[in-house]
């Protein structure tokens, strides 16, 4: 982490710290920060970034964490911090936004917490950005390009989330966070063509 640029560490950072004061006030902390459906009436504005920030046990913050450093430094390289920071922020939004409309609609209560959202809309911009890049996974350990695998993971995420095979994992949360990082992106391209910025 100590060769990370400025904004991924301090997003690892803030995220490791909230972490640590959940050991100490865990209900207090998900009851004001965690995401909750506003039919709870826990609902406040501000949880759609800060539910981003809590995470449920250890496995579940190093998975997300890791990957932030992983690809969001090379996306903070290429974009610079201030962009990289703000797309981040959006995905994080976008994410919200679609878990809360999914759990409108289907009735859930259930509140929402973790970085995926974010994560997975760095996934789909590094994809897109370096389509080529090679990516080794874990499990099992097969080296695939970068378009491949976050194709694969976005199909893996859809079919989770429809079926319902896979529970107490906001799926449409992390969908919403890669299309969110797709309608930035896309917005970004637009306002470059037609304002002569250089995106």
């Amino acid at each position: 982490m100590a060769f990370a640029p400025p904004v991924t560490r301090a997003l690892i950072g803030v995220n490791i710290g909230v972490f640590l004061l959940q050991q100490l006030a865990p209900g207090p902390l998900a009851t004001l920060l965690a995401l909750w459906p506003p039919a709870s009436g826990m609902f406040h504005f501000w949880q759609v970034v800060t539910y981003a920030f809590l995470h449920g046990n250890l496995l579940h913050i190093f998975f997300n964490m890791f990957a932030l450093y992983m690809f969001g430094q090379t996306l903070e390289a290429y974009w610079g911090g201030r962009r990289f920071l703000g797309f981040y922020l959006v995905c994080v939004v976008a994410a919200a936004a679609t878990q809360l409309a999914v759990q409108s609609a289907t009735g859930e209560q259930e509140q929402v917490i973790g970085a995926s959202g974010g994560v997975f809309g760095i996934l789909l911009a590094f994809a897109w950005y370096f389509p080529r890049q090679r990516i080794l996974l874990l499990f099992p350990p097969i080296p695939m390009p970068a378009w491949l695998f976050v194709t694969l993971y976005g199909a893996l995420e859809l079919f989770l989330g429809v079926t319902g095979r896979q529970q107490g994992v906001a799926h449409f949360a992390h969908l919403g966070g890669m299309l969110g990082a797709a309608l930035c992106i896309l917005y970004w391209r637009a306002r470059g063509r037609f304002a002569g910025e250089n995106n």
